[in-house]
């Protein structure tokens, strides 16, 4: 049996259940610890059952897809294709692709994309089509919801299924780009993009203050605690706090549910005792 015969492909109808498992299941069993992992999974299953032939083989590549993932779901559609294309090659024997390989493209992509989805999709596109629909629906008129439902639909759909099938020739024709130099470049300078819009998104969404007072002036007025920290490093309360949910999280294997809890713990003792604002 020849080389050709024996090569692995993923079939036009598994790509297809992939894609709208993807489509219409990406915030299956959301939750804050998960997001959309399990939705990921349900869709990466199609494509491992289509390749792999035993339920073992199949366990064992589904292992890959368990780590946490999110981001902006329409432009995330790439990801799930270009991880089916390289799931193919996987199953293929292709080297350097592995579980370490297939989650550093992941977790290196879903940061930057939720970026640019964020800001072109729902912050642009999706505002522009209310705007629209709502000059429709003036005086009660049916037509405004019925445009912002057929249109997002239909414009939503047709860009996932193009950059979802973008994504999977991307990663099954580009395998030896992903892998060897090019590939650690490429995963060093998403995953560094990405841990530089995590750092931007803490400091901009996080804040964390202190009440305490540690002296006065020569004027009468308050020395609060938090502005000689800031004088010395703006937000390093709030640094703080970060790096310690990434230490427990990372280092200690602490869910992010059970930071959460303990973080509300912390903010109630502290707002009790006037130690944190």
């Amino acid at each position: 049996m020849s080389e050709a015969a024996t090569m692995k492909k993923v079939s036009p109808d598994a790509l297809k259940h992939s894609f709208w498992r993807w489509w219409y299941g990406n915030l299956t069993c959301f939750s804050q610890e998960h997001m959309q992992t399990f939705g990921y999974m349900w869709s990466m299953l199609a494509i491992i059952k289509d390749l792999y032939g035993t339920k073992e083989e199949q366990c064992k590549a589904l292992e890959a897809y368990y780590p946490f993932f999110n981001t902006e779901p329409q432009i995330g559609s790439i990801v799930v294709g270009i991880t089916a294309g390289l799931e193919e090659a996987r199953a293929n024997g292709a080297e350097g692709i592995d579980d370490e390989m297939i989650n550093g493209i992941r977790a290196g992509l879903m940061g930057p994309l939720a970026g640019i989805g964020d800001s072109l999709i729902v912050g642009t596109y999706i505002p522009i089509l209310l705007g629209i629909a709502l000059g429709f629906a003036e005086g009660g008129s049916a037509i405004g919801p019925i445009f912002y439902i057929l249109v997002w639909n239909a414009t939503s759909i047709w860009f996932q299924h193009w950059i979802y099938y973008k994504g999977y020739s991307l990663g099954g024709s580009a395998v030896e780009v992903l892998v060897g130099d090019r590939a650690t470049a490429f995963r060093e300078s998403v995953i560094t993009m990405g841990q530089v819009i995590v750092g931007a998104m803490a400091a901009n969404w996080v804040n964390v203050s202190s009440p305490v007072q540690i002296a006065t002036d020569s004027e009468g007025k308050a020395v609060m605690l938090i502005d000689k920290l800031d004088g010395a490093y703006p937000g390093l309360l709030t640094c703080f706090f970060v790096l310690l949910a990434w230490w427990l999280m990372a280092k200690k294997n602490m869910s992010a549910i059970k930071v959460l809890l303990l973080f509300v713990v912390i903010a109630f003792v502290g707002s009790v005792i006037h130690l944190l604002g």
